[in-house]
């Protein structure tokens, strides 16, 4: 059965919220915006995760959890020094949604803006579960991996939905495209070792060379 941890106030990152929005530079106008849009979704956020941890089996291009398999190469070299892994679901819920389809109408400023800081608040969501359940388990996490990066298709995301029962214990929802809603969500393995390592970053290992969120390698 799936586990459920629920968190209040995560600090914002503003930096990195301007950066997935595309601005440039920090002009007096960007800053008002980016304050009033964080004042005025801040209560709309809903910050949830269930996961599972898992005991972790890799032999070639085969990594066996127990409760699921997955076929994935990219993620077997992921999971190498792993004796333990996390799968986990994580969402914001559906109000910053609504605000962002909202203002999609009528200010796409704020729109853009809405949505940048949905894509931080769930990464920021994404760190803290991983600190949290590392020290749950006194061990040390690597670095996450979700459904469409590299190797592992998009569609193993219907088999971390049944195995977490997402909409049950989240309200986090699937369709036949595997895009998920509330749309800031991500569903991830993670890792777990007894040592510390140097992982990669993120971004340098992800295929999609173009993704507006790519950070700077």
């Amino acid at each position: 059965m799936a586990l459920i941890k629920t968190y209040g106030h995560i600090p914002f990152d503003k930096k990195e919220i301007l950066r997935y929005a595309g601005c440039g530079a920090e002009t007096p106008d960007v800053l008002a915006l980016l304050d009033a849009c964080i004042a005025e979704c801040e209560g709309a956020l809903s910050y949830k995760v269930c996961y599972l941890p898992l005991d972790a089996r890799v032999k070639g291009g085969v990594c066996d959890f127990g409760v699921l398999r997955a076929v994935s190469k990219g993620l077997s070299e992921n999971l190498k020094g792993c004796d333990k892994a996390v799968l986990f679901a994580a969402t914001l819920g559906v109000g910053l949604d609504r605000l962002i389809a909202k203002y999609s109408a009528v200010s796409p400023a704020k729109a853009l803006m809405m949505d940048a800081i949905g894509t931080e608040r769930v990464e920021a969501l994404c760190d803290r579960f991983c600190r949290d359940v590392s020290s749950d388990m006194n061990k040390f996490a690597g670095m996450r991996f979700s459904p469409g990066y590299g190797d592992l298709d998009v569609s193993f995301q219907k088999e971390i939905f049944s195995v977490l029962d997402c909409s049950k214990n989240i309200g986090l929802t699937l369709n036949d495209s595997f895009m998920m809603s509330p749309s800031k969500s991500v569903t991830a393995i993670v890792g777990m070792r007894d040592e510390a390592c140097d992982t990669a970053d993120k971004c340098a290992v992800c295929d999609n060379k173009e993704c507006v969120y790519r950070g700077s390698l």
